[in-house]
């Protein structure tokens, strides 16, 4: 494997500080800049929990490109800035590797295009756990013999979209095989708004959101006389770092956009 440069934006928060041990611990990754939109100027090791991090540290992504060779940009922000910073990094011959949820059809459609136009690749994962996207994949099989199915996904207090990417992504996977269907008593009717959760194609979709969780889901599966459920949990951030590893190496490979971890594992 050769040297890969990468650049990380959002190196403040808790995935992106995993992401920056990512880098430092893997021989042939080597972290070129960092895009903080708070900071400019000064180096990642001004910051706390950095020590000897010489690394600029840029607030506007089109400078760091300009002054920083990269092969991938590791985008762990927001779905405010998630957007901007893909179809940047890709106008710059950069692949994008990206953890934020959010993505319309529309804007996948759209990186799609840009994708192809420049021959680079682009990888969008809902979830960077394995065990996450082996969930996914495992409650697809399932949707074959069971076609009742809730999911419940639940999350620290901090996040800012519910449902879930994930929990989304899992609805539209099952979706795939199984035949949209209206669950419960055809009469039934919530006392309370809400109460029965949101509706994807008769699949509904339960968030809940306290903290002291992570990031867990589990889908429920119906059947006359027996459940199924697959449930998958991470206890911290690092249970994601396996995926982004695996999403760097890959984009290196490709020339397309690839939403979901589950395209690329075997």
């Amino acid at each position: 494997m050769r040297d890969i440069r990468i650049v990380i934006a959002g190196p403040r928060g808790r995935m992106g500080r995993e992401a920056v041990k990512l880098v430092q611990q893997t021989d042939y990754f080597h972290l070129t800049a960092v895009v903080d939109y708070k900071n400019d100027g000064g180096l990642l090791s001004d910051f706390e929990g950095f020590p000897g991090l010489d690394i600029p540290v840029y607030s506007k992504i089109e400078e760091c490109f300009q002054k920083a060779k990269a092969d991938v940009l590791i985008d762990l922000t927001t779905p405010e800035f998630g957007m901007k910073h893909t179809i940047t990094a890709l106008s710059y011959g950069v692949r994008p590797v990206v953890g934020t949820t959010g993505f319309t059809k529309g804007n996948l459609d759209e990186l799609e295009d840009i994708c192809k136009e420049k021959g680079l690749g682009c990888i969008i994962a809902p979830n960077f756990a394995i065990g996450a996207v082996l969930m996914m994949k495992f409650s697809q099989m399932a949707s074959k013999y069971f076609n009742d199915v809730e999911i419940i996904e639940l999350h620290h207090d901090e996040k800012l979209d519910a449902p879930s990417g994930t929990a989304v992504k899992t609805a539209e996977m099952i979706s795939e095989l199984r035949e949209a269907k209206q669950q419960g008593h055809p009469n039934e009717k919530e006392t309370i708004a809400g109460a029965r959760g949101a509706d994807y194609e008769g699949i509904r979709i339960h968030s809940v959101r306290l903290p002291g969780l992570i990031a867990h889901q589990q889908v429920m599966f119906g059947e006359t006389g027996q459940t199924l459920t697959i449930r998958h949990d991470s206890y911290n951030r690092a249970s994601f770092m396996s995926g982004v590893k695996l999403a760097v190496e890959t984009v290196m490979k490709i020339d397309t956009l690839i939403y979901g971890l589950e395209n690329i594992i075997e």
